[in-house]
């Protein structure tokens, strides 16, 4: 008898993560790649991106690089038919490519506001618009947004990343809302605070570690792998019928006050 329930096997399947040279999209990445999908890697440093393909495929999973800036619609465009012509029809589209650049929202630069809803919010519209007529072709398809807690909730001084992940949960059910009758699932992951690398500074933050902890009812951080499950979830035929739905990985923070 098999050890892996079909209903979760991806075996087969070819996935895009974007932002996945490091933090929560490698943990994505990974976990997608150890269900038996073939997971092509996305970032814009090339030598940063090889070396976790190197990292990873000494795990034993297949992945490939793919170098583009998701914010520039011709290169997404580009990179997608150039992936799908050197690896295979893409099934599975995870946007997770993200920034933050914080500042009161009173002196918040326009060049700060602009790179946060590009990165966070357009990219997401760019990358999908150029996976998406395939999968309708096809009939069949998952796009998993990352979206975050911010999609509901705002801090000061995070008003750009707050605006960029509202606008995403509402992209998310706009895509369900065309995109279901052709066959296509498209649902969002909203982590909550995750020790990743660019979190770190707020981990080693004794008084926001200490609030963060209070706050969360898990008390504590969340590790990128605890989001690996949920990303399998959405990208398999467990979720068939699921469609437009955000899926909170918070530890509980939302559930409180």
């Amino acid at each position: 008898m098999s050890g892996k329930n079909p209903l979760f096997d991806l075996t087969g399947r070819i996935a895009l993560v974007t932002g996945s040279s490091q933090g929560l999209g490698l943990a994505i990445a990974r976990g997608l790649a150890q269900a038996g999908a073939a997971v092509v890697l996305n970032g814009r440093d090339e030598k940063k991106l090889a070396a976790t393909a190197d990292a990873l495929r000494a795990e034993g999973v297949k992945v490939y690089p793919a170098a583009f800036d998701v914010t520039d619609g011709a290169a997404g465009a580009a990179a997608v038919a150039r992936a799908e012509a050197e690896f295979g029809v893409i099934d599975i589209l995870v946007n997770n490519a993200g920034i933050q650049r914080r500042a009161p929202l009173a002196e918040m630069t326009e060049e700060q506001w602009r790179s946060v809803i590009d990165t966070n919010l357009t990219s997401a519209f760019l990358v999908s618009r150029a996976v998406a007529p395939r999968m309708i072709a096809r009939g069949r398809g998952k796009i998993i947004n990352i979206c975050s807690v911010m999609s509901e909730v705002s801090r000061p001084t995070i008003a750009n990343y707050a605006a960029a992940k509202g606008g995403l949960k509402m992209l998310t059910r706009a895509m369900a809302v065309e995109w279901a009758k052709h066959g296509l699932q498209t649902n969002g992951i909203a982590p909550g605070y995750f020790v990743t690398e660019l979190n770190q500074p707020l981990v080693e933050n004794v008084d926001f570690n200490k609030w963060i902890c209070g706050r969360t009812p898990a008390g504590r951080w969340g590790q990128p792998h605890e989001l690996a499950g949920a990303a399998v979830f959405l990208a398999s035929t467990a979720s068939d019928f699921v469609n437009g739905q955000v899926l909170y990985v918070d530890g509980g923070l939302l559930a409180s006050l």
